[in-house]
């Protein structure tokens, strides 16, 4: 099974099922001498934990950080390093019902075609929690950043709920309005990277922006990304579209970054497991922000790692 390694330079491995004894990354290409220390990542993982039983599934993963090489006396040692964290919540036995039957909407059809066999408990390795490792990454992919970028996001979308800053509150009364017909929903993300360095991105294939794409769009739940003004600009006509101070090209031009603040937006599916048994999320929107922030910052960690060995 390839293709589960992610970046050039800066390169990650993720590995682990929903239902395994554990999930992790190996992370190689780190330089050395950066402090890390298992709370500082522990920091960004609890980022992702569940928030709102209305919201989010009723599983409670302790989510603790093991780190189990590259890191020496607090500083990387530009080693591979390898971390870990055990499932401790998994109910196995409310999956036994799938072992011959396929959920719609789920990766479990796809997944027997290819293979000839597949993990049934939660989705294996297509389940949404196979995003803390890359979370783990993140957290120290934005230590290799500049102390000035800020990568941030901002729900800005829930099902037909549309205004800026959404809380929990908000997609939980959403949640309990659609809760009679048993459904979910989806929503918009929107990524800013404020300060990035000018000069990221590689083309002709390896073009920032279709870096970015690719990263946000192997989050399993995530179904479209935007760049800038993104379909937005297909309306516009040229003078719009290059007028000054507007930023419709999201901070990317020609694929390259121009130092301008970048912007992204993703569109997030709807959980297709709503009304079936098992330990789901209501809506994924919330806990996948903090994941999407991690593969932005694994993206521009690894272009500016590749602009050093110039």
């Amino acid at each position: 099974m390839p293709g589960n390694t992610f970046g050039h330079t800066f390169r990650i491995t993720t590995w682990g099922e929903s239902h395994g004894k554990a999930l992790g990354v190996v992370i190689d290409g780190c330089p050395s001498k950066i402090k890390l220390s298992e709370s500082d990542i522990q920091k960004e993982v609890n980022k992702r934990k569940s928030k709102s039983a209305k919201v989010s599934t009723p599983r409670k993963e302790t989510d603790k950080v093991v780190i189990l090489s590259g890191v020496f006396e607090g500083k990387t040692t530009g080693t591979p390093i390898s971390i870990l964290i055990e499932n401790k919540d998994a109910r196995s036995k409310d999956y036994t019902h799938l072992k011959n039957a396929f959920r719609e909407g789920h990766a479990d059809k796809t997944y027997q075609l290819k293979y000839g066999i597949r993990d049934y408990r939660g989705g294996g390795r297509a389940s949404g929690r196979e995003t803390v490792s890359r979370v783990i990454a993140g957290a120290i992919a934005k230590k290799i950043l500049p102390k000035n970028v800020k990568i941030t996001g901002e729900i800005t979308q829930v099902g037909k709920l549309r205004k800026s800053n959404i809380t929990i509150k908000d997609i939980g009364k959403y949640i309990e309005e659609e809760k009679l017909s048993k459904n979910s929903c989806g929503g918009v993300v929107e990524i800013t990277v404020k300060n990035p360095p000018a000069g990221l991105g590689e083309p002709v294939f390896d073009k920032l922006d279709a870096e970015l794409a690719k990263a946000l769009m192997s989050i399993g739940a995530v179904k479209g990304v935007e760049i800038g003004a993104g379909f937005r600009a297909a309306e516009m006509k040229g003078s719009e579209n290059v007028k000054v101070g507007e930023n419709h090209a999201g901070g990317i031009l020609g694929g390259i970054s121009d130092g301008n603040d970048i912007k992204i937006r993703i569109a997030v599916k709807p959980t297709p497991s709503i009304g079936g048994k098992g330990r789901h999320d209501k809506c994924i929107v919330p806990r996948i922000v903090i994941v999407a922030e991690a593969m932005t910052a694994i993206v521009l960690a690894d272009h500016l790692l590749r602009n050093q060995t110039y």
